[in-house]
Order: C-alpha cells, then structure tokens, then sequence
C-alpha cells in the first residue's frame, strides 16, 4: 500500500510539472516521468504488458512524436512573446466543466452494470489481467472508437504542425526563384 501512494505522489507530481513546466521541452521529460511512473504502477498490479507497453508505445513513440512537434513548431521563428495572463480567467469555466464531467460520471457509473472482478494468474496465459489477451480485448472491442479517434487526432496535430512550420523561403531565395525578366528584343527580320 505505502507503494501505491508514493506512486500515486509521483504521478499527481509529474502532471502538475507537465502542466507548469515553463519550457515544452521540459514538459515533455515530466510526462516522460509520468509514463514511467504509470508503468510502475501496472507492475505493481502484476500487469507486466501493459507497463512494457506504457514504456515503449508511449514513452517511446508518443513522446518522439511531440518532440517532433516541438521541434517543428518552434523551428525558424524568433521566440514567442508572452501574452496577457488569461489563467484567472479559466477559473469559472474549468470549474464549471469539472461539476458537470462529476455529475456525468457519477449518473453513468450508477446506471451500468459493474465488470466482474479480473482474473488473476499467472502471466500470459489468457483472460488473465494484464495479458495480451486482455489487453486486445480491451483495446480492440471495448474501446475501438477511442483509439480510432486518438490516432486520428495525431494525424491532424501532425499535419497542422507541418503546416504551421510551412516552407517559408527568405527574400533572397524567393528572388532567385522567379524567372529572369528579359527585355524583349526586336525582330530581326521587319
């Protein structure tokens, strides 16, 4: 028990540094923290593919994906200027959203039918918490359009971000580019 709550210190901790960090490259080594620690906890729930899966889909492919789009975000253009501090002004609406996303869950939790308790056993074998198995389930039968939609989603930031970045080409290129205008010259032959 005492290591689920320094993991659950840990990962509460890290998201909040995700969310304040000044830098977005710092917040993506506390996110990076905060995937570790979540695959800490799937180990400690004997959920041993689902950590090794935290560890290399998230804090790997997902994580590269938004250095990449940092990196291409930020690439050629004079650092950004701080803007008008509009966080007091999220107060009301976040608040808002959070008793009204409460009340949401609290009316679908009473109105379904709880799962069964999962299985435990040994690791691999099949319907068993935490096995392949169980993890396809999940995944590909129960929660299909989620994933669908957060693939989806990381397409359009990619494609955004590539196009926010655009090809800006500098005045001197852009000149070389356009075709040389000639003076016409006279017929030869009147």
């Amino acid at each position: 028990m005492i290591a689920f709550w320094i993991l659950a210190l840990l990962l509460v901790a890290s998201a909040v540094f995700v969310i304040t960090a000044e830098k977005p490259v710092y917040s993506v080594v506390g996110l990076m923290l905060n995937f570790v620690v979540l695959a800490a906890m799937y180990l400690t729930l004997s959920a041993e593919f689902l950590a090794v899966i935290q560890v290399i889909v998230y804090a790997g492919a997902v994580l590269v994906l938004f250095l990449f789009v940092i990196a291409l975000l930020s690439s050629g253009v004079k650092p950004f200027a701080a803007g008008p501090n509009r966080l007091p002004h999220v107060l009301i609406p976040a608040l808002i959203f959070a008793a009204v996303s409460g009340v949401v869950v609290t009316i679908a939790a009473l109105q379904t039918s709880f799962a069964p308790a999962p299985i435990y056993g040994p690791t691999g074998q099949a319907e068993v918490f935490g096995s392949v198995d169980d993890f396809g389930i999940a995944l590909f039968r129960h929660n299909l359009l989620p994933f669908e939609v957060t693939a989806f989603v990381l397409m359009v930031a990619i494609i955004g971000v590539v196009l926010l970045a655009g090809d800006d080409v500098p005045a001197k290129r852009r000149r070389a580019r356009e075709p040389i205008a000639r003076p016409e010259r006279e017929p030869i032959a009147r």
